[in-house]
């Protein structure tokens, strides 16, 4: 009984690699798909990259400390106009 002989490809000018359509879909592997690269003594192996899992608020929330307090509508009003009246000083000082 003769033994399947194994897809073969080429590297092209620019190093890239195309991958048996047969293989991609045995392991799923879609355009875009991030891979693990390893080498090694006999040849090179390929497998799908860990993915990575979005970060949920909740797993993070304690982390960020206390939250500061609110701020009123009056502060915020006041540190603007705090902070026009600060420029508008550098402004002149940097005139003289």
């Amino acid at each position: 009984m003769a033994k399947a002989e194994s897809p073969t490809t080429r590297v092209s000018t620019k190093g890239q690699i195309v991958l048996p359509k047969a293989i991609r879909d045995r392991r799923g592997w879609v355009a875009g798909d991030e891979l693990v690269i390893e080498e090694r003594p006999e040849g090179v192996l390929l497998r799908t990259a860990p993915k990575e899992t979005p970060t949920r608020f909740e797993d993070v929330a304690g982390s960020l400390g206390p939250f500061p307090r609110t701020v009123s509508i009056e502060e915020m009003h006041q540190a603007v106009l705090d902070e026009a009246v600060r420029r508008f000083r550098k402004a002149v000082d940097d005139r003289d």
